[in-house]
């Protein structure tokens, strides 16, 4: 028997999502996961290659991913700004990590009190080579990460800065995952990480003084996977949407995605950044008291 090796390809990141999890749910194998209950299937599960040739691209938003428009607003203020840092306390039974905090604040152990900014070392390489292999950054602490029952799905982040015949530049990145859960996490996923992409371009532009425009985005996973409990919801919501509605369409009702500027999205963006402050002022409450 063998592991597949699957590979889709999209114009954005909603498109590349659904033509993943189409490839998986057909050419994807059995694997039972550590997680499963006695009365679940095993998982579909294949290693997976994404490649998004546009990360940017509208429509961004995929309707049918397991979450609300403020979810993605709050994951992204998550990856890009580290907004639950504080909620790390593996000690008392809370995260053991975020992605934030291992890609920007990067320590051997919690207890460490050196740290290193990678994603600020990734850019500054970039700076100066742009053409460099070494712009990297890592989440995998050997120390602590083999002993936790929740350890990261995302393993490293490489960038490099290209530039055309015109003279413009261009951000490609890539990103490694040990794992993934290709249904009710993937989507969330891809759109905070090529939220972190443009983070990056914004700081190169800054850096540099020119613009710098994110373009291919590459994901390789090598367990791609839709867990047994989620075959339900799967096979009743996400393969019906794709015969009742167009992949865009204006009318809401009538498509499977929808564009980040659709006034709606920009609703529930700020429904989340709502709900952040909320946390941030409740946060304070409880230190004042």
């Amino acid at each position: 028997m063998r592991q597949p090796v699957l590979m889709a390809e999209g114009k954005g990141i909603a498109e590349t999502w659904e033509k993943s999890l189409l490839l998986l749910w057909e050419k994807g194998v059995p694997v039972k996961t550590e997680y499963d209950r006695p009365v679940d299937p095993a998982s579909k599960d294949a290693s997976m290659v994404m490649v998004v040739n546009d990360p940017l691209a509208e429509p961004r938003i995929h309707l049918a991913f397991p979450g609300g428009l403020e979810d993605l607003e709050k994951y992204r203020q998550e990856v890009v700004f580290g907004v639950h840092d504080h909620w790390i306390n593996p000690a008392e039974g809370k995260w053991s990590y975020t992605y934030h905090a291992r890609l920007f604040n990067y320590r051997l152990s919690p207890e460490s009190e050196k740290s290193v900014n990678q994603v600020e070392l990734l850019v500054e390489k970039l700076r100066t080579t742009p053409y460099t292999r070494r712009a990297q950054a890592i989440t995998w602490i050997p120390f602590v990460d083999p002993f936790t029952d929740d350890p990261p799905c995302l393993q490293r982040v490489w960038c490099r800065l290209l530039e055309d015949e015109e003279a413009k530049l261009f951000l490609v990145m890539n990103t490694h995952w040990r794992s993934r859960d290709a249904y009710r996490a993937a989507f969330m996923n891809l759109f905070g990480l090529t939220e972190l992409q443009r983070y990056i371009a914004e700081r190169l532009s800054e850096k540099l003084g020119r613009p710098v425009q994110p373009a291919q985005y590459t994901e390789m996973v090598d367990s791609y996977h839709i867990y047994g409990e989620s075959f339900s919801d799967f096979t009743q919501r996400f393969l019906p949407l794709l015969g009742k509605r167009q992949f865009y369409h204006p009318e809401r009702l009538k498509s499977r995605t929808i564009r980040s500027d659709d006034p709606a999205a920009v609703e529930g963006f700020a429904c989340g950044k709502a709900q952040l402050e909320q946390e941030k002022q409740s946060g304070r409450n409880q230190a004042s008291t």
